[in-house]
């Protein structure tokens, strides 16, 4: 059976087809639209072109950024023009049917827990380390859900406040309307606003990176410890098998060793930490994740 996985992102809308060994067999991009009304036809587009390869209806799955809430049926989503509609409704209403719609990040983690870094393991979460900071729970190859569906967005957990004392940070204004949100501090932007506070340079991660054994050197050490009070956190609430990390700065080079140290440094005594390990899917694992979701709630 074919089954089809949509990442939509703020730029692209990106339908793939999966054969029955879950191997790509097809894709079909298209740019995001920055209207409401166009964006709900490109995706039904997306779907009509799937069926179209495929020869029949299939099940198909939306990766997205955002949330659905579950009170509303409204979206609430930064990067499309969808916040305050009822995007997955519409959709559905657009294609004629019910069309599988995940959290992006959450559609990232169940395909490495199923295909990826995670593959063979019970307890999966994957830590998405990019422009803002996300992720999702994966027990036995199904992703752990909830009632707020709020569940994965990590970066928007308290930082600590003890690293923030000790540095004198600033406590930034985070877009989801609360103040001192870790994603503040350890997203891409966060990583530049320590760099900022720090050495007052304005600098970009990559740079930041390339000079982090040079006068970067404390910038990095503040960013990994703030990265790995939320590792710590997630450990003692979850203790998962695995993390998994992906995102731009989880393709900084060393990034898992450093990480794993700082987080063995935040550990409770001598206990370790968990493991953490880099995604393997590329820019696959969303549409994937999305298509795995559809194939499942198919087999239920």
């Amino acid at each position: 059976m074919t089954v089809a996985g949509i990442d939509l992102g703020g730029t692209k809308c990106e339908v793939r087809l999966f054969d029955e060994a879950w191997v790509e067999v097809a894709r079909h991009r298209t740019s995001t639209p920055k209207t409401y009304d166009a964006l709900v036809q490109t995706v039904a587009d997306q779907v009509a072109w799937a069926e179209a390869q495929s020869g029949s209806k299939l099940p198909v799955g939306i990766g997205a950024a955002g949330l659905i809430n579950p009170q509303t049926g409204t979206a609430l989503t930064a990067n499309l023009p969808a916040t305050g509609k009822a995007f997955p409704t519409d959709i559905n209403s657009a294609c004629g049917r019910p069309i599988t719609y995940v959290n992006d990040c959450r559609a990232m983690a169940l395909s490495e827990a199923v295909f990826g870094a995670g593959e063979g393991h019970d307890t999966v979460m994957s830590l998405i380390l990019g422009t803002g900071i996300g992720g999702g729970i994966v027990v036995k190859q199904s992703l752990l859900k909830g009632p707020t569906v709020t569940g994965g967005e990590f970066g928007h957990t308290a930082a600590p406040a003890h690293l923030v004392s000790q540095h004198n940070l600033p406590v930034h204004a985070c877009g989801c309307g609360r103040q001192g949100c870790i994603e503040t501090y350890i997203a891409g932007p966060g990583l530049s606003r320590l760099a900022k506070t720090l050495t007052g340079q304005d600098v970009t991660p990559p740079e930041i990176a390339a000079r982090r054994r040079g006068d970067m050197a404390e910038v990095w050490s503040l960013w990994c410890a703030l990265t790995a009070e939320l590792l710590h956190s997630l450990t003692l609430t979850v203790d998962p098998d695995v993390i998994v990390l992906g995102g731009g700065l989880s393709q900084i080079e060393g990034v898992i060793p450093a990480l794993s140290e700082a987080a063995k440094a935040a550990q409770i005594g001598d206990f370790s930490a968990t493991r953490l390990v880099l995604a393997q899917g590329g820019d696959s694992s969303g549409a994937r994740g999305a298509a795995y979701a559809a194939w499942q709630e198919t087999n239920t």
